[in-house]
């Protein structure tokens, strides 16, 4: 479950959320009854729907990277998006967008990659770059040598360019979001936890008996 409440539907009153739940879930209740056509449980938006005006501003940025005055490759924009998924740790939007990626026709050689795209073949020259630029934005926090810039200047103008900025960093911060309040696939335990000791260890400075040669 998420760590907030969800918002059910015998509560929802604003324009957004009833069309929402409507699109996603039918005449269900999605918190009694959660579940979307994708596999998910839909818990994203219930969250989102305790803030209808923020839900209203997610779906509209949802439309921005579909709106036909963009003028990035949509595999490209996957990639980004993808990556930012993988580099934040959120298995809910990288697991979402690896689905569109196949939707768009990239193959399962491709997508398994993303995760070590650096010493794979598979990806052609101006993927290759996307991907080191979605990792600037994503693991580096923004920080990009002007090299970058350079090699993504070969296939993609000032305009393109910032596009594919704005929405891999919308991606990373729904990520961030979504693993923080643990909404669908990333309401998991933390991964990293300490691995115990024999119990015949007893506490202090395990290396205090090394003698140095």
């Amino acid at each position: 479950m998420p760590v907030l409440r969800q918002v059910p539907k015998s509560e929802a009153r604003s324009e957004i959320v009833l069309k929402m739940y409507k699109a996603l879930f039918g005449d269900r209740d999605p918190v009694a009854e959660p579940g979307t056509a994708t596999g998910t449980p839909g818990d994203w938006w219930t969250v989102f729907a305790l803030a209808p005006d923020i839900l209203q501003h997610a779906v509209d940025g949802f439309a921005v990277y579909r709106h036909p005055e963009r003028r990035i490759d949509p595999v490209l924009r996957e990639l980004g998006q993808t990556r930012a998924g993988w580099v934040k740790g959120s298995q809910f939007v990288f697991s979402q967008h690896c689905k569109s990626l196949r939707g768009l026709g990239v193959s399962e050689e491709k997508i398994a990659a993303v995760p070590h795209w650096a010493v794979s073949d598979v990806f052609n020259e101006q993927e290759r770059t996307v991907l080191a630029y979605a990792d600037c934005l994503s693991q580096a926090g923004g920080r990009t040598p002007l090299a970058v810039f350079d090699k993504l200047r070969t296939f993609w103008d000032d305009e393109q360019i910032f596009e594919f900025t704005y929405i891999t960093c919308l991606y990373d911060m729904h990520a961030v979001i979504t693993r923080a309040l643990r909404m669908e696939y990333d309401n998991r335990e933390d991964p990293i936890v300490e691995v115990a000791a024999p119990d015949s260890f007893t506490a202090g400075d395990f290396l205090g008996g090394a003698r140095r040669t």
